[in-house]
């Protein structure tokens, strides 16, 4: 049994596991992003590397990185949601403080990788993975291998523009994907029924406390409750994921659409209008075969699996 160590670096968490050629996690270690500086970020993956290779003996190491990665896996060029990451060389910098090197992979390819090897993806070889949390991640695996692109950014739709001139994202252009069918989009949404629909959001205004106090955890738990307003925003935010995949399928035509995230843990709440939606806006509707819409089975431990799996293979 080869093991390997898979690292998940997202915008709030630093999440790592030991993992073996299964996809089974054998063991966990978890830190807080310092977000605003990337030294004191190499630091935490350094630490957390090494605690677990200190209890296991897991020599392959692979990183998934929240933002765009070179085609040489090295460089993080951009990240949004990391605002010191620009043009950062990450590999270098784990690997000589390592000693060791490590495979650097965006975090959603890495999530997607994992999903396909071991999880809602497997046995279809044109899957397309799609995060729904804070943004929108995305990973393409094509006849079997994940597709990055000639500049190796690319699978990133969340950042297709499907507003012109629509709500400022944090990639610098308006209008994003992300920004009307993610986290960011499902809490904007609620906040904006608590303004103006004071009566219908009774339930949502007294879990939250007020308007500012709801957020995306707040929003499923009333929806889950069958409080309408809830209920109203995970149609819109579901509407507008529904709507992208028909748009992704016009261009790939992917046997399977695996949704996962934050969000996607509210189950139907999410993907019964997505999946309506997707039904009615596909390009040849009546004529040509649906992808199937299901749920990620990995959870929060794919883009750890995801990583390790990469690393191990090279």
């Amino acid at each position: 049994m080869t093991l390997a160590i898979g690292v998940d670096i997202g915008g709030t968490k630093v999440a790592a596991g030991v993992v073996d050629d299964d996809g089974n996690v054998l063991a966990r270690a978890r830190r807080r992003t310092p977000s605003r500086d990337p030294e004191h970020l190499v630091d935490v993956v350094v630490e957390i590397v090494r605690q677990l290779r200190s209890e296991h003996d897991a020599t392959a190491i692979g990183v998934g990185a929240a933002g765009y990665i070179d085609a040489d896996r090295s460089t993080v060029l951009f990240s949004p949601n990391l605002p010191a990451w620009r043009n950062t060389p990450l590999r270098a910098e784990i690997t000589e403080r390592l000693g060791t090197d490590v495979v650097i992979e965006n975090d959603a390819n890495a999530a997607a990788w994992g999903e396909f090897r071991f999880g809602a993806g497997e046995q279809q070889p044109d899957v397309v993975v799609v995060t729904v949390g804070t943004g929108i991640g995305c990973g393409l695996v094509i006849g079997g291998r994940l597709y990055r692109g000639h500049f190796g950014i690319g699978g990133e739709p969340g950042h297709m523009r499907v507003v012109p001139g629509g709500r400022q994202c944090g990639c610098g252009n308006l209008g994003c994907w992300e920004q009307y069918a993610s986290g960011t989009a499902l809490v904007r949404a609620a906040r904006e029924v608590a303004t103006e629909r004071r009566d219908d959001a009774r339930r949502l205004l007294q879990m939250a406390g007020d308007v500012d106090g709801i957020d995306g955890t707040v929003v499923m738990r009333a929806a889950q409750e069958g409080d309408p307003a809830a209920l109203d925003c995970f149609d819109e935010i579901g509407r507008w994921l529904g709507q992208g995949l028909a748009d992704i399928a016009a261009l790939l035509d992917p046997g399977r659409f695996v949704v996962g995230g934050g969000v996607a843990d509210a189950g139907e709440l999410l993907l019964k209008p997505a999946r309506d939606t997707f039904a009615v806006s596909l390009t040849g509707r009546g004529y040509r075969p649906v992808a199937d819409v299901v749920p990620a089975k990995l959870g929060a431990d794919a883009g750890v699996i995801g990583a390790a799996d990469l690393a191990r293979s090279g």
